[in-house]
């Protein structure tokens, strides 16, 4: 059976009618051969959204935007066409959400806690977040201040940049080549001192080391000294100080009795101190037994005789 020219042109016209349909309908958010759960939104301004924008999950589209009505209350309520392999919490947040600097939006649903699952054709819960041209605002201002500093900068730099100005810098920089110049001949310098005196600064070095050996060996002693002092003190700690510092301290208090007993002219050696006419019978006595002594010398046959032949005494 031979096919006419105009038949073929009505199939192949038909196809593509139907195709622009189809394609039409998958743009428009309506997907013609899968079955989408429904969800719905009301928002007070829906600026940006348009039907078919992506309903997204931490940026992962699950659904599209199928249709938008205008309420009596100038409210917008926006439906969602969802991949009924996705189930959506009934605390779901639907937020409005710029996707670019250029206005666009898009839906983000932001997952609640809830263990129980929406139904086809429930409300969820909407939001609109700022656009990220209202939170680049401050950013956009802090640049714009950016700018007019730098250009003042640029400015300032240009109006100093004259031709005396250069001759300045030209000068300075010819002064820090020069004094480059003679850091590096000192530096020179110092290399060749340093050179000549090397066998110097070994000894130093060497010497510098024996006094480190020397201040070690004098550690280990004070270290010995210590712990002998530290084993005296212990052996102190651990005598009897404390009886002989009682024994001291009555022995102390005796004498300054006895010391107040003389004050008061208790005894006799109280009564010799403190009592003048004892002090001058004792001295008159002394000087009689003096004179006696000195008489006993002059005339000793007054007080002592001896006879060789028993004769009678005087």
């Amino acid at each position: 059976m031979k096919i006419s020219n105009e038949t073929k042109i009505g199939i192949l016209t038909a196809v593509t009618i139907t195709i622009l349909i189809l394609g039409y309908s998958y743009l428009s958010g309506s997907d013609v051969f899968s079955r989408s759960n429904k969800y719905y939104a009301i928002y007070n301004s829906v600026d940006g959204l348009s039907v078919s924008k992506p309903v997204l999950v931490n940026g992962f589209q699950i659904g599209r935007v199928s249709s938008m009505h205008l309420r009596a209350d100038g409210r917008t309520v926006v439906e969602f066409k969802i991949d009924p392999q996705y189930n959506v919490p009934s605390s779901t947040l639907a937020q409005l959400v710029s996707t670019d600097l250029l206005g666009g939006k898009a839906i983000s649903f932001e997952y609640g806690d809830s263990k129980q699952f929406a139904q086809d054709k429930d409300t969820l819960r909407a939001d609109i977040q700022g656009s990220l041209a209202e939170s680049l605002q401050p950013i956009q201002m802090k640049a714009e201040r950016l700018i007019s500093k730098l250009d003042s900068s640029l400015a300032a730099v240009n109006k100093i940049l004259n031709p005396d100005f250069q001759k300045n810098v030209d000068r300075s920089f010819n002064s820090i080549a020069n004094s480059l110049q003679t850091l590096e001949g000192t530096t020179k310098k110092i290399d060749a001192l340093v050179g000549g005196q090397s066998a110097h600064i070994n000894n130093i070095m060497s010497n510098a080391e024996v006094v480190s050996d020397n201040l070690k060996t004098s550690t280990g002693h004070l270290t010995t000294v210590s712990s002998n002092f530290e084993k005296v003190s212990d052996d102190l700690a651990n005598s009897n100080i404390k009886q002989t510092l009682d024994n001291a301290n009555k022995t102390l208090a005796d004498l300054q009795a006895t010391m107040n007993k003389i004050n008061n002219g208790n005894g006799s050696l109280g009564l010799l101190i403190n009592d003048d006419k004892m002090y001058k019978n004792l001295s008159d006595a002394t000087a009689n037994l003096n004179n006696l002594f000195i008489d006993i010398k002059a005339h000793p046959k007054r007080y002592v005789s001896f006879s060789v032949f028993g004769g009678k005494k005087d």
